[in-house]
């Protein structure tokens, strides 16, 4: 039998995968982070009759037992995560106790709060000529971080930023931005994306501070910097550019211009 980690999405139940949903209904224990997921999502799992916890109360080990337990009984476990369980997910510690017990698992991707808040926002995170490369990182708290990986290192890279796990030290992040970005640079951040409840606000490095004070957001926010968020002027790609061949397009030699 297998413990499936599967990602759930940011929060709208139909942003989950067909996959993760199909073993949603049919495992026998299910296990679901309730600080970041909904618990509507878990509603058809309940009226089918599974066993449905919620994570958040319990121990590591406990959750572990749980899964032994369903194991012994050659029982699958459908274990959901916000987002997609490989970032921030905290499977890692889950696997490492699974492999010890020989027990299987699968990790299922899922839509990341960064796709979902960009979607929303409308945006395109890279954009030919403004930014090629965007960096998902969390704003240092309890967990150790290594020098290199400081979001001052990280600014000096000009590169679009996601912040997560950072919304109560957003004057923080901004400290550490501005000399790299400058004042303004546009900024927006993303309250619960997809939730029944979600909200957002957009402004520059110069502002932002006070208007998420002014929100009151203080968890479950994603924070985007960059400057694709306001871009106009960018260069088109090249993947469609009809003055440019490629294995899927010739180049028409006999096209006249002019």
């Amino acid at each position: 039998m297998t413990v499936y980690f599967i990602g759930s999405g940011p929060g709208d139940p139909e942003l989950m995968t067909l996959k993760g949903q199909r073993i949603l209904d049919t495992a026998p224990l299910v296990l679901f982070a309730g600080s970041l997921i909904p618990e509507a999502n878990m509603a058809t799992a309940k009226e089918r009759g599974a066993l449905v916890l919620d994570s958040a109360p319990m121990a590591l080990d406990a959750q572990v037992e749980l899964m032994a337990d369903a194991h012994a009984k050659g029982q699958h476990v459908a274990r959901l995560h916000c987002g997609d369980p490989s970032l921030y997910g905290a499977i890692g510690e889950q696997i490492r106790r699974l492999e010890a017990l020989g027990i299987d698992y699968e990790i299922i991707p899922g839509v990341m709060a960064t796709s979902a808040s960009a979607a929303w926002l409308g945006k395109e995170l890279t954009l030919s000529g403004v930014s090629q490369t965007l960096i998902m990182t969390r704003y240092e708290g309890k967990t150790p971080f290594p020098e290199r990986e400081r979001l001052p290192a990280l600014a000096a890279t000009g590169a679009t930023l996601a912040i997560h796990l950072g919304v109560t030290r957003i004057h923080k992040i901004v400290e550490d931005l501005l000399p790299h970005y400058g004042a303004d640079c546009p900024v927006a951040v993303c309250y619960r994306t997809s939730w029944p409840d979600q909200d957002k606000v957009v402004g520059t490095l110069g502002d932002i501070v006070a208007k998420v004070r002014e929100k009151k957001f203080t968890r479950t926010s994603l924070v985007l910097v960059g400057r694709v968020l306001d871009a106009d002027n960018f260069n088109d790609s090249y993947l469609y550019d009809e003055n440019k061949a490629h294995i899927y397009r010739k180049k028409d030699h006999n096209k006249k211009v002019g």
